[in-house]
């Protein structure tokens, strides 16, 4: 890995005040949705982001969710911190998305949509993993933020562009530049952070399943098997969906709950681009 990279690693700011004290309440087993409504209430960012997200056609709510108590209702304690965690992180970070082609909105709009999908697939496989794939899914591609910025500071801008937008393997793309791939950037920020050893070992092989230990490589074949449908590049491709659904068969997933949700996702929004 570039010493670049390890560099910003070392040098990122803490986490929020709200952040550490919504990981408190989700920790402690006796906090409530009040409690952790009550935290969000006075973080008007964190309140922006839910909103917009209770407000997506991915979750289908009947009515318009006007409130971030209601919003908090709605999701449950684990996605309203996934939710409040990945849009903090992503402005703490100030993403400049440009090497990889997209707005940084794009990026946040992609990473909610790989949340998505493996909450709705793998709430058909172990609804007790499902909430704990959402947080690394929503979070997984975070490294990307500080590959970009260190390809920016090394002028290969353009050239990594280039790559990016033909690339069917990101993480080669990825590796070829920077030594490391955005799953091995990813874990060593929450690492940083302080999260918990198996969510950051998740994460950490999500480029490479195989090699993972057997304890956690359900997960990071899970979250490699949804960011192969939905890359940053070609969210939602014919291709990238095929490979994805080869990928599920291989592992011995029963592809077709894995197809019916990707489905369900086309079906709900115009893949994003």
């Amino acid at each position: 890995m570039k010493s670049s990279i390890i560099d910003s690693i070392k040098a990122l700011p803490p986490l929020s005040t709200t952040i550490v004290e919504i990981n408190r309440i989700h920790a402690d087993e006796n906090s409530t949705i009040n409690d952790l409504s009550k935290v969000i209430e006075h973080d008007p960012m964190i309140i922006a982001n839910l909103l917009k997200a209770a407000n997506s056609p991915l979750y289908g709510f009947a009515r318009q969710i006007k409130s971030a108590s209601q919003a908090v209702s709605l999701f449950g304690m684990g996605m309203t911190r996934s939710i409040a965690i990945g849009n903090s992180i992503r402005k703490l970070l100030n993403v400049d998305m440009k090497p990889y082609g997209i707005t940084s909105e794009k990026f946040a709009d992609i990473s909610l949509l790989q949340a998505t999908l493996i909450l709705n697939w793998y709430k058909k496989v172990d609804k007790k993993k499902a909430e704990t794939l959402y947080l690394a899914a929503f979070l997984q591609e975070t490294g990307k933020i500080l590959i970009a910025s260190d390809v920016i500071q090394s002028d290969e801008a353009i050239s990594f562009a280039s790559e990016v937008e033909t690339s069917n393997n990101l993480a080669m793309v990825e590796k070829s530049y920077s030594d490391v791939t955005c799953g091995e950037v990813t874990a060593l920020v929450f690492e940083h952070w302080g999260f918990d050893k198996e969510f950051v070992e998740m994460i950490r092989y999500s480029d490479n399943p195989s090699a993972a230990p057997e304890k956690i490589r359900e997960y990071s074949t899970a979250l490699n098997i949804v960011k192969t449908i939905i890359p940053v590049n070609k969210p939602l491709s014919e291709m990238g969906i095929n490979f994805g659904l080869k990928k599920a068969l291989d592992a011995g997933y029963n592809h077709e709950l894995l197809e019916d949700s990707v489905d369900d996702i086309i079906d709900t929004l115009e893949p994003v681009t």
